[in-house]
């Protein structure tokens, strides 16, 4: 691979752009090498970067050891592909990958010739930005402000380098030294006392501690208080069980968070947590690799949904230091992308009160950018302003004309109040504007059954499938096509083999065995439909299609009485079912 003489175009680039000769008596000085704009997506840092002259967003994913393109961008991008002789582990175990070329790869602006990425499955992201980029530098991960920093330090020696930390104690642990066997940025932290080795993972949504590390910390899983949240899937196509689970403590360096709650999974990885997203969107955190340090600030809002008060520096000052930032570093937003992103960062904090106000600044600064409208609509629904969110998306659409994001989320927002026919029209315009390759197609083809029109979603999962062979999503994929095609009644063969291959990939999971359940009852297969029906209530008991459906076997087969407290209870579980219901003819 070419990564090495890429990397010293990319460093001499921007040293000629940033960098000034330094006398030899300067003091610390942190180059700053890149700053990259980050909009938070809920919880997935993504920033812009170009391939080939196409935008593409990526993740900013200290996770992974190397940058990743997502199996259909390359292919919609036509980027030829060779094979890589590794596989890549995941959550969810292992999968196959290969890699490509990109011939011109853009980054802050600076252009960068012949840049190789591994090709494998990102879960519907167009990629990820990971360690061969992020290593070499010290970053600055400044996600409540919408920003991640790339910094090589000047003569700092052991010079404290949280240079933002003016009022506010800054915590320090020291990281381990990163080596090619070890593309991470690992340290230590506590659980109820116990030490354990952590990933700091930008690229994990949500923080989760290993089962075996959680267990030896005094955290059971048949604690009264844990509570089986069911299985998760990632990169490799497998599931794993989780659970969220009372944290007595959760110590790293001097930060207590106390009496929290964190997810506990059966990860398949060496380490015994992964700090993610959840914990770097209240705090800002500099990960000196050339100090082997973190610095970390809590900046606001929950850790793990616990609130943290805020620590003060002592009246003495401890903490100062003396250290000079190469290029000015703002923390208030001077236009309307910086107040998009701090809003994106509050919207992922859940503060939507304050992203609410951050983004009514964007819109009031930039009132014909679409992005800006859409993203306070997701406020409004946020805050149950449903009025105000649509009177937003319209604006949008009527802003962007036919956009495939703006015309989802609006169909979306229409299911939600009975406008069906509504929400197919934009899912049928939003079909049209997106790629073939587009991950937006499992969404709309779940939304044409939601909206009613389930003879339309196959052709769309068909579409995502052909381009998504490796994805992770592909058991919801198989049992939405399953259930799509039990509602219409047509190609009940293909629609048991879909649910077949659902269960198959999560047996742990309710919804595929009630919508095999149904494909049973549209073939009259009683006893098969009842013991689906069974097995999917034996895992949510409310679960409004499988009491709906069991009714209906019960019903066929003479169990009147309980067949009625079946249909009842679905009834009362569901708003609108029972006329739902008599659209497909299932009707007792």
């Amino acid at each position: 691979m070419r990564q090495a003489a890429s990397f010293r175009a990319f460093l001499l680039g921007f040293f000629l752009v940033f960098s000034a000769p330094l006398p030899a008596q300067a003091k610390c000085v942190l180059g700053k090498v890149a700053e990259l704009p980050v909009t938070m997506d809920g919880l997935k840092p993504l920033a812009s970067f170009g391939i080939n002259g196409k935008n593409v967003q990526l993740m900013i994913d200290s996770g992974a050891f190397y940058s990743i393109l997502a199996t259909s961008k390359a292919k919609e991008l036509k980027l030829p592909q060779d094979f890589l002789p590794l596989s890549l582990q995941g959550i969810g175990g292992y999968a196959d990958a290969s890699y490509t070329t990109v011939q011109k790869f853009t980054i802050a602006g600076v252009d960068l010739n012949k840049v190789d990425f591994i090709v494998a499955s990102t879960l519907g992201l167009d990629g990820v930005l990971g360690q061969n980029f992020l290593g070499p530098f010290d970053v600055e991960y400044d996600l409540p402000h919408g920003y991640v920093r790339l910094f090589k330090p000047h003569d700092c020696g052991d010079v404290r380098l949280d240079y933002w930390s003016t009022d506010k104690l800054s915590g320090l642990i020291k990281i381990d030294r990163m080596e090619d066997r070890n593309r991470h940025t690992t340290g230590a932290a506590e659980i109820n006392g116990q030490r354990i080795s952590v990933i700091f993972d930008t690229g994990a949504s949500t923080s989760v501690i290993r089962r075996g590390a959680a267990e030896r910390a005094g955290v059971s899983i048949n604690d009264p208080h844990t509570v089986y949240l069911g299985q998760i899937g990632g990169l490799g196509g497998g599931k794993i069980d989780t659970w969220i689970a009372p944290i007595q403590n959760f110590k790293l360096g001097d930060e207590e968070i106390r009496n929290t709650k964190i997810s506990v999974a059966s990860l398949q990885l060496d380490t015994d947590m992964l700090l993610g997203a959840d914990f770097f969107i209240s705090h800002r955190v500099l990960v000196s690799n050339s100090q082997r340090k973190l610095y970390f600030t809590y900046e606001g809002g929950p850790i793990f949904n616990a609130p943290v008060a805020t620590r003060e520096k002592d009246a003495d000052g401890k903490g100062e230091h003396d250290v000079k930032v190469a290029g000015s570093v703002e923390a208030e937003p001077t236009d309307a992308d910086g107040y998009s992103r701090r809003g994106a960062a509050e919207m992922g904090r859940k503060e939507y009160d304050k992203a609410l106000a951050d983004l009514d600044k964007a819109v009031a600064l930039a009132p014909q950018e679409a992005k800006y409208v859409q993203e306070r609509a997701g406020a409004h629904l946020a805050l149950k302003q449903s009025f105000l969110a649509m009177a937003d998306l319209d604006r949008a659409v009527k802003l962007k004309g036919n956009d495939g994001a703006i015309l989802v989320s609006r169909a979306l927002l229409k299911i939600s109040g009975h406008d069906y026919e509504g929400a197919v029209s934009d899912l049928q315009t939003a079909a049209i504007a997106v790629s073939a390759q587009s991950n937006l197609r499992l969404t709309i083809g779940k939304l044409f059954s939601a909206a009613r029109r389930p003879d339309l979603a196959p052709a769309e999962l068909d579409l995502w499938q052909a381009n998504h062979p490796d994805d992770a999503n592909l058991e919801p994929m198989f049992s939405e096509r399953c259930w799509a095609r039990g509602l219409t009644a047509t190609d009940l063969d293909k629609a048991l083999k879909d649910c077949d291959r659902a269960i198959a990939i999560s047996p742990k999971l309710a919804v595929p065995r009630s919508n095999r359940g149904l494909i049973h009852l549209r073939r009259k297969e009683y006893d098969l439909a009842l013991a689906d029906y069974n097995a999917a209530l034996a895992i949510n008991p409310t679960l409004p299609w499988a009491l709906y459906g069991r009714g209906l076997v019960l019903k066929a087969t003479g169990k009147d009485d309980l067949a009625k407290a079946d249909l009842d209870k679905a009834v009362a579980t569901r708003d609108r079912l029972k006329e739902e219901a008599a659209l497909y003819h299932l009707t007792p």
